[in-house]
């Protein structure tokens, strides 16, 4: 695929096509990640009695993905007027933020396949890897450490806006105005996608080769199907979520120097940010009191339809009776 046959964006705006598609994939976004994961932090830091290390990942990814969706209303006033009311900082927070979820987000999977690898290869160790402060403690240094990586976005010297008196916001064009080769870009893709990433294979490995030669017969069977789903879970949403994403702003930032529209650097943006929702499917897999409200949610869906369907029914019962009636 030739990126540079790509319509260019004039004078730093985004081409209309694009600004549609945003509002409404990114309204579906907020509505349902909004609810998923407001939903998840009442369940897993309220309602949960015994915490244990994989209730305190849930919170944190439930927090991450409700800081990124928080800020998509913003997004989306930008796409609809095609003007940034917001000023630069703000422009510049977003930025910084679009960068930071993804590899936040990878380094809490990571942990979750850690804390999987615990419970399946080193049973007789869960206490003591599996405790809940030293789940803390560990996503307290992934914190620190993606923020501290992601900060000098907010001071970035290159301005892409700086020509339109920063009404517009193309620095929060996701992956797209970030096309120079830049070391530090570079070091923050093999740290914070490579190095979770080969973290996860390298558990999924040793996971599942202990699966298949029958060393985990003192477990119990709801443990192995808990923790394999989750496997399969996390290994679904990296490969569609943040693999395409990580290629892209790897090509992006080795082609030349020409900045415009990439359609596939907007379409990997938002596979990048279905991630938000998607986790709806690893909370509910992790929690019995997750799963409560969202099969209620469902049961009462499916009694609607059936009370809807005998009423209709029961009118066509009666129409037809009125019908014979009038005909006698």
């Amino acid at each position: 695929m030739d990126h540079n046959t790509s319509p260019v964006i004039k004078e730093g705006h985004v081409p209309q096509e694009y600004r549609t598609a945003s509002l409404v994939f990114y309204s579906i976004i907020f509505i349902i990640g909004t609810v998923v994961n407001l939903t998840a932090l009442w369940v897993f830091a309220l309602t949960t009695k015994r915490r244990n290390s994989i209730t305190v990942y849930m919170i944190n990814v439930a927090l991450v993905d409700l800081i990124f969706i928080l800020l998509l209303p913003f997004r989306m006033v930008y796409y609809s007027q095609d003007y940034w009311p917001f000023g630069d900082m703000f422009c510049r927070i977003n930025a910084a933020l679009t960068v930071l979820y993804p590899c936040l987000a990878l380094w809490l999977f990571a942990l979750i396949s850690t804390d999987r690898y615990v419970a399946i290869v080193q049973p007789r160790h869960t206490r003591e890897l599996k405790s809940v402060r030293k789940a803390l403690l560990s996503c307290a240094g992934v914190w620190i450490m993606t923020l501290g990586s992601t900060a000098p976005l907010v001071l970035l010297e290159e301005d892409p806006d700086r020509k339109t008196n920063h009404t517009t916001c193309i620095k929060m064009h996701d992956i797209i105005y970030l096309r120079r080769d830049n070391p530090v870009h570079f070091a923050r893709i093999v740290f914070f996608f490579l190095v979770p990433v080969c973290i996860m294979v390298g558990c999924y490995i040793v996971i599942v080769d202990n699966l298949i030669h029958g060393r985990t017969s003192k477990l119990k069977p709801k443990v192995k199907q808990k923790s394999i789903r989750i496997i399969i879970t996390l290994i679904v949403q990296v490969l569609v979520c943040f693999v395409p994403f990580h290629i892209c702003f790897v090509s992006m930032l080795l082609a030349s120097s020409e900045r415009g529209y990439n359609t596939w650097g907007a379409f990997t943006t938002f596979l990048m940010n279905a991630s938000t929702v998607l986790d709806i499917i690893l909370f509910y897999i992790v929690s019995k009191q997750f799963q409560d409200p969202v099969i209620s949610v469902i049961l009462y869906r499916n009694y609607l339809r059936s009370v809807r369907r005998k009423s209709l029914h029961t009118n066509s019962i009666r129409s037809l009776s009125n019908l014979t009636s009038a005909m006698i």
